[in-house]
């Protein structure tokens, strides 16, 4: 697949996702994923995560304008943009929906080694069951021939986490209903304050 980078990502950028995800519970969520390429190209570390929309998430002038203003303000950190991250609408959809594909897309045209990382609802689901150290979601790459294809599926583990105890800390933050607390550009745009 194109550029076999390793993905880790920070607890914060994580838990961000997946609360997100979880205030959201009936609708369909985004986010993109902020870092910076490490040890030549090998690895991108993946230190923050911004929550985009949790309606109508392919409509390209919010999506636009949200995606300059989130490169502008991290460029100026030395971060850019490194990938997208989708949460699907029903519980059981496991499928990369259409419209990740082509926001991803448009990502690797600046970030060719972009990741898209899609919720795992089965495996959140059974977290606290299994006291796994993994992510609860699903890293899909760009392969030679441009589509995107899950990643890992040979066994190997492409996307870690940095902090090996953040499953612990997500779910702390969920029973005490941190997801609450998560405001998306929609949150922004309903109510200013926010």
């Amino acid at each position: 697949m194109g550029g076999e980078s390793r993905f880790e990502i920070h607890q914060n950028a994580y838990m961000k996702l997946v609360l997100h995800a979880l205030k959201h519970r009936t609708s369909a969520v985004n986010a993109v994923l902020i870092g910076r390429s490490v040890g030549g190209g090998a690895a991108v570390e993946i230190v923050e995560s911004v929550p985009l929309f949790h309606s109508q998430i392919g409509l390209l002038p919010p999506l636009e304008i949200a995606l300059f203003m989130i490169e502008e303000y991290y460029s100026e950190k030395g971060l850019s943009i490194v990938g997208y991250f989708h949460a699907n609408e029903r519980f059981d959809d496991v499928e990369l929906a259409t419209v990740a594909k082509n926001i991803g897309d448009h990502i690797t045209r600046y970030f060719p080694q972009a990741a898209l990382l899609l919720l795992d609802n089965i495996k959140l689901e059974s977290l606290s069951k299994q006291k796994d150290r993994s992510p609860v979601m699903q890293l899909y790459r760009k392969d030679t021939s441009s589509s995107w294809k899950l990643a890992g599926s040979d066994g190997s583990s492409p996307l870690s986490l940095k902090e090996p105890t953040a499953n612990i800390l997500l779910l702390d933050y969920i029973s005490s209903g941190k997801w609450k607390d998560i405001t998306d550009f929609d949150d922004h745009l309903d109510d200013l304050s926010e």
